[in-house]
């Protein structure tokens, strides 16, 4: 069976340099560091005292004020970055088989906040349980990519893929081996987070996971230094508009890049630290070149995934 070549089509972003794709890009491309004192909640008696937050957060611009309270705060983000990314695409949808379109979703926690609040909330009562009948929905991971098919009457694979910090690269990798196989058209596929939470704050700072250079936000992820003492937690959502080529040129799309090919692995060694000879990274990448019948001469960049953890 030949396999069907995927494009990028669409684009869309929210995140802490930047609330669209322009935004993010300028900021990027300028070195602004999105870090900062968190506003989320009081943190003053956290070891950790700063995020990378979105800015200037208008919920009122994108939901009505009864939508909202049926989303938690990744879900939000999913929603905006996806609308920005078909918008993006050009995709005509009166036009399209639905039914070959599909959403694929990343979110490594999920409804935090949500899960968060509702058991704080019950923790204060007298054990009468009192929940809000979007407590569930609201919460789990899967819900994202559930609102964005709704949206558009998208039918095709529905999911969402939870891999810690490699879940949002899952989801575009499923999307583009189901493209390649001719199980869909297209795919809205990327990921979402939001948990500067209490929780998610204190319970990455019990790992001795979190930065806590809380003198120097702007500079506190320093993945390659001696100096390193943790990540920077962060929030936001990225979408990218998966497409086999042929429907791609079909309706005249633009087209911003060609995926190849994926890798995956694990390196079965511990919970956090990586293989000391680098097997779990090494074998990805190898997976990778493999799969896009390439060679590593014909890199000229790597995108690499630096925590900053010790």
């Amino acid at each position: 069976m030949e396999l069907k070549r995927v494009v990028v089509t669409g684009l869309g972003a929210i995140t802490p340099v930047g609330n669209n794709v322009t935004e993010t890009w300028s900021s990027l491309i300028k070195g602004v560091s999105g870090a900062g004192p968190i506003t989320r909640f009081d943190a003053s008696k956290f070891k950790t005292k700063f995020a990378c937050e979105i800015k200037d957060f208008d919920q009122g611009a994108h939901f009505d004020r009864k939508e909202a309270r049926k989303y938690d705060q990744f879900a939000q983000y999913a929603v905006i970055c996806a609308k920005e990314a078909v918008e993006d695409s050009g995709l005509d949808i009166e036009k399209e088989d639905l039914d070959r379109i599909g959403v694929i979703w990343g979110a490594g926690i999920g409804g935090i906040e949500t899960f968060e609040q509702e058991v704080i909330e019950y923790a204060k009562g007298d054990g009468t349980p009192r929940f809000s009948p979007f407590f569930i929905p609201k919460m789990i991971s899967d819900l994202s990519a559930g609102h964005i098919s709704i949206m558009y009457g998208f039918r095709g694979p529905n999911f969402c893929t939870v891999s810690a910090c490699a879940s949002s690269s899952n989801a575009i990798a499923d999307a583009f081996n189901l493209i390649r196989l001719g199980k869909a058209n297209a795919f809205v596929c990327g990921g979402s987070e939001a948990a500067v939470t209490a929780a998610g704050v204190g319970g990455f700072n019990a790992l001795h996971a979190l930065s806590t250079r809380n003198d120097e936000p702007m500079t506190a992820s320093r993945p390659f230094s001696k100096s390193r003492d943790g990540f920077v937690i962060a929030e936001g959502g990225v979408c990218l508009i998966l497409e086999e080529l042929e429907h791609a040129l079909a309706r005249g799309a633009k087209i911003y890049a060609e995926v190849a090919g994926v890798g995956m692995s694990a390196d079965a060694h511990h919970m956090t630290a990586p293989h000391p000879d680098g097997l779990g990274a090494l074998n990805v990448m190898k997976n990778a070149l493999e799969d896009a019948e390439m060679q590593p001469s014909d890199i000229d960049y790597i995108n690499v995934h630096g925590t900053s953890t010790p």
